[in-house]
């Protein structure tokens, strides 16, 4: 295997491009490829807003043979279904909200895409994204974050593990997006100012309901909307509908603002409660990967991202028997959310995340 060898994935994006044209300059021997996820349903869909389009496919092919280097298309799509859209489905099913970017980088590029890189005698996967990888001085593999604060990704790669994180490279690492569309510029890449993805890619439009009722093929049925004391306040659309924290779209008028507390599929009902009552301190995260560090064996101060975009909080973190972990903040957070995924930081290094499993109250 050659030391110096990669394989690409490029996304079609400017990122990624850029990545490329940095590794290739640095002397690797490069293979450049795109993963191919989902099937956009019609011509119209608004494929500027998501990632996996055909457009993206061809952009990424005409900067591969700009810069001279193989490119190939991957056919991923059943272990995109399976690993990324049936567990989107399977959350919210289950009262959860999902980060289903979160998987698609656990379960394809930093695994499909690192094993197909091996079984293709390349030593490294790169990518676009903003995040950086050190090795400490116990030799132990470190992720941290990147340098601008509104593009940093580390949040989103917490799961990878020693071994993907030894044979991944982010060459992007150190810089800015505004540095990275130069680049891009400089040597002529059609995607030089194309805007990046917002949106899930497998539901451009953000129907998330209409989505899964075709997937599954079931109707979720109507239920109540309760208060915290039980008391029925109205009726909900089936509970696939409603996430925590939210206002709009509830249809119940109780002389108040209303948001979403809870949701609980066994009886098929969705809690609503007054803005303070979504307030809480304590979390329990599950399939929990230690990343920059072993596991601790007592309680670490941290601070702690419940959300991609929510600022970190000053937190208590203690390993539960099993290896689930329990997270207190030192101030009640606003709509912890089963299902999302919670990271841990010492100042630029990721320590480890988990999915949120359980949230609780105030704190006494």
């Amino acid at each position: 295997m050659n030391e110096k060898s990669a394989l690409i994935a490029m996304s079609g994006g400017v990122d990624s491009a850029v990545a490329a044209l940095m590794m290739k300059e640095a002397g690797y021997q490069c293979v450049g490829a795109t993963m191919r996820l989902y099937e956009l349903g019609d011509d119209d869909s608004p494929a500027e807003k998501t990632c996996c389009s055909l457009e993206d496919v061809e952009d990424a092919r005409a900067v591969a043979f700009r810069l001279g280097i193989p490119f190939y298309v991957f056919n991923f799509k059943a272990d995109f279904a399976r690993q990324v859209m049936d567990r989107f489905v399977c959350a919210y099913e289950d009262g959860r909200t999902p980060n289903p970017c979160i998987d698609c980088n656990r379960f394809l590029k930093f695994d499909r895409m690192y094993r197909r890189a091996m079984e293709l005698g390349l030593n490294y996967v790169v990518t676009g994204h903003y995040a950086r990888i050190q090795q400490g001085e116990n030799g132990r593999w470190q992720l941290l974050k990147g340098p601008d604060p509104q593009k940093d990704q580390s949040y989103v790669l917490y799961a990878m593990t020693q071994e993907q994180l030894a044979h991944t490279l982010f060459p992007l690492g150190h810089l800015r997006k505004e540095e990275v569309r130069a680049m891009a510029e400089q040597n002529g890449f059609v995607n030089a100012k194309k805007r990046d993805s917002q949106d899930i890619c497998f539901v451009p439009d953000g129907d998330y309901a209409t989505f899964i009722r075709n997937r599954t093929g079931k109707d979720y049925p109507e239920g109540d909307f309760v208060d915290t004391d039980g008391r029925i306040l109205g009726r909900h659309r089936g509970i696939i509908h409603y996430t925590i924290g939210q206002r709009r779209g509830l249809g119940v008028s109780g002389g108040r603002p209303l948001y979403v507390k809870e949701i609980r599929p066994e009886s098929n009902t969705v809690v609503l409660s007054d803005n303070d009552g979504l307030f809480t301190s304590r979390l329990v995260a599950r399939d929990f990967n230690w990343v920059s560090i072993a596991e601790p064996t007592a309680p670490i101060t941290v601070r702690a991202r419940a959300r991609y975009h929510h600022p970190e909080q000053p937190a208590t973190v203690t390993v539960l028997p099993g290896g689930a972990v329990e997270v207190v903040f030192e101030t009640p957070q606003r709509a912890l959310t089963r299902g999302q995924s919670v990271v841990l930081y010492d100042g630029d290094l990721v320590l480890g995340g988990g999915v949120i499993d359980e949230v609780m109250g105030k704190c006494e």
